[in-house]
């Protein structure tokens, strides 16, 4: 039985994010994605006019003419959400923490979705499947989605990423966009995974930051607790140290940055508590022109 409360949080982000939904699929959402859920139907002979992107040349190699791939579009395309639940992402600071911010996000992205009668799917994960949600349509299933969202609560505080895609790899057999929203709080390199996904549908990942966690300035002694582990270090908020720390910051945002650049997965940062609409859609912007 869905809660009293929990209808109305889920009715009061529906409302929050409506008017972005709206900016969002004014045409940046549709015009990127379009023609990316499509099957391959046969080869013909290449015909004046024809796009040259569309040349198979396995099959001009071997019958010495040009000839391209043919491919039927497939209107409803599958947008599959990977939602990062683990303990990092309990973390805020100012403004909100780290999953609020995500669930906006993911909110966004399925009601877009929906809105252009798309299937959307959705992952929760930690070190583990926490859940699993086959790709859907309608408006009903969007608000479920969100539902599980808002009301989840995780099993495990540990973060395994390259779980999350090697489950994905295996279980999502039809050609999709997949939206990886984590705040990457993770020591496995998952280059190898991304760089699969990413060949065999559309990956698209969204980093979520705080600006806390990368630039410490409150002075001071604090006891500081990883959230995933439970280990407790004392921390002595001195210049040099948060020097130090910020360096650590840097270097992981860094590291992250490269496993995203080498499988050639496009990175979107969005910060905790500031807008969530203006990077999707102006990264939605760019890579249409990007296609032109």
């Amino acid at each position: 039985m869905l809660s009293r409360e929990l209808f109305s949080n889920v009715k009061r982000l529906e409302i929050k994010v409506r008017r972005l939904v709206d900016e969002l699929t004014a045409g940046a959402y549709h015009s990127v994605f379009k023609g990316k859920g499509i099957d391959f139907c046969e080869v013909r002979e290449y015909e004046v006019g024809d796009d040259v992107r569309d040349i198979d040349w396995n099959v001009t190699a071997r019958m010495g003419k040009p000839f391209i791939k043919k491919f039927i579009e497939d209107k409803e395309l599958n947008i599959m959400l990977l939602v990062d639940a683990s303990g990092s992402t309990m973390f805020g600071g100012v403004h909100k923490i780290k999953y609020q911010q995500i669930i906006e996000i993911a909110a966004l992205l399925a009601l877009s979705a929906i809105r252009n009668n798309n299937r959307v799917g959705l992952l929760i994960f930690t070190d583990k499947r926490e859940l699993y949600v086959q790709p859907r349509a309608g408006r009903r299933h969007g608000l479920r989605l969100i539902r599980e969202l808002m009301s989840f609560d995780s099993t495990s505080k540990s973060t395994n990423i390259k779980l999350a895609l090697t489950h994905t790899i295996n279980s999502l057999k039809k050609r999709s966009v997949v939206f990886l929203l984590s705040d990457f709080m993770n020591d496995i390199n998952f280059t190898r995974e991304l760089r699969i996904l990413n060949k065999r549908h559309d990956m698209i990942a969204i980093r979520v930051l705080d600006t806390l966690e990368h630039n410490w300035e409150i002075k001071g002694k604090f006891n500081i607790e990883d959230i995933e582990t439970g280990q407790t270090i004392l921390f002595n908020s001195t210049k040099r140290n948060q020097q130090e720390y910020s360096r650590m910051s840097y270097n992981q945002r860094i590291g992250v940055d490269k496993m995203c650049n080498d499988a050639k997965v496009d990175l979107v940062d969005i910060v905790c508590g500031e807008d969530i609409a203006n990077p999707i859609v102006n990264f939605f912007k760019e890579r249409k022109n990007r296609k032109l």
